[in-house]
């Protein structure tokens, strides 16, 4: 598909745009070197305040959205959700190399992916961040509210009546994730992870 082969990079490109990087430097912040270190909306929210974190968030699912959307409507659904998969891959694993970032050091692609499957299960989708945002506010950690949803997501699906293979791709998108969140399991393990909370 000739379509695929242009809008798959196109995506990956629209990924690597560093949402939290730019709000972060606006203020001064080198995020990279702040909190947990990770550029996304939850270590941005830590350190300069849940406005903030909420705009990386909307850049950051907008980058999602937007590929993810544009697979679809131009190619099919097979395509929304390989090009959201290449947002998602541009986010996290960026190549561009910065003064102030390293290579392939990117987000964990919680909002990218989300922003996307708000395109693509637009019933599921809503649901899921609420509960996402009731985990997180409970146990104020954004990673539990994560593995959450990253659980919950394919049932979602299932139950909506998708198809296998639709199901199948909620797994993988969501097993892309959860690889990018072992830190995180590991100081969750340890009782080492870190509150939203800017206190803690």
């Amino acid at each position: 598909m000739p379509w695929l082969l242009a809008l798959a990079p196109a995506a990956y490109v629209i990924g690597m745009f560093p949402s939290a990087v730019m709000v972060a430097r606006a203020s001064g912040v080198d995020i990279t070197r702040a909190g947990s270190g990770n550029p996304g909306a939850s270590n941005v929210s830590r350190v300069l305040g849940w406005k903030r974190g909420m705009l990386v968030f909307v850049l950051d699912a907008a980058k999602g959205a937007a590929s993810g959307g544009a697979g679809w409507l131009l190619i099919n659904r097979q395509a929304g959700y390989i090009c959201a998969a290449a947002a998602a891959l541009g986010h996290m694993f960026p190549v561009i190399r910065s003064a102030r970032s390293r290579r392939f050091r990117g987000g964990k692609g919680v909002a990218t992916v989300g922003g996307a499957m708000l395109v693509l299960q637009p019933i599921v989708s809503p649901i899921l961040a609420l509960v996402w945002f009731a985990v997180t506010r409970i146990t104020k950690k954004a990673s539990l509210g994560s593995f959450t949803i990253i659980a919950l997501l394919p049932v979602g699906v299932a139950l909506d009546g998708s198809p296998v293979w639709e199901i199948g791709a909620s797994v993988a998108l969501g097993l892309m994730v959860l690889l990018k969140h072992t830190s995180n399991i590991k100081r969750l393990i340890g009782r080492e992870e870190l509150s939203l909370d800017k206190n803690h």
